[in-house]
């Protein structure tokens, strides 16, 4: 299922990563919250609404998708690759937002969806991203950790040892 990306460009690493988000974004931020919030009118579950609560969801949503996007250009850049498994990085990275989470793209990506649902209110929504959540660290993350064991071997080991998944480092990750 993880095929490192093919020797190219920065620029088109860069650009196949940001059409990856783009696509991402447009299904897993736009397309399933809309049709979460569909099903959830249809049923007539009410929304939720606190004061500022769009604007607390809008900053948490901006510093969630600079963090998924950040890590997006640190796989592309360093890593020589993108996001996606078939086009993954060829390179360890332990860098950028790497130094503090071990996938800080899943942090980043769940918590612009999480901030969807705190902006339009729905728990649906919010339910939808605890899931993600759920299914990303129980089904994704461990193919994930056994392929960069096999290709990176003692590098990925000794920073996984070092680097937690969901909760970030108080000091960046300086690798040995």
């Amino acid at each position: 299922m993880f095929t490192p990306a093919a020797e190219r460009s920065v620029a088109a690493n860069l650009a196949t990563t940001l059409g990856q988000t783009l696509v991402f974004w447009s299904v897993f931020i736009v397309a399933l919250p809309w049709a979460i919030g569909r099903v959830e009118g249809a049923l007539g579950v009410p929304a939720f609404a606190f004061a500022g609560q769009q604007l607390a969801a809008l900053a948490f949503g901006v510093v969630a998708a600079a963090l998924n996007l950040w890590s997006g250009v640190a796989l592309a850049v360093t890593g020589r690759g993108t996001p996606f498994p078939t086009q993954t990085a060829r390179e360890l990275v332990v860098s950028g937002p790497y130094r503090w989470l071990r996938n800080p793209m899943a942090v980043g990506g769940l918590g612009v969806g999480f901030a969807v649902g705190l902006y339009v209110g729905s728990w649906g929504t919010l339910a939808y991203a605890v899931a993600g959540g759920v299914i990303w660290h129980l089904v994704a993350r461990p193919m994930e950790e056994d392929d960069l064991s096999r290709r990176f071997g003692d590098s990925y080991d000794h920073y996984r040892g070092h680097v937690r998944c969901w909760i970030p480092r108080l000091t960046p990750y300086r690798g040995r």
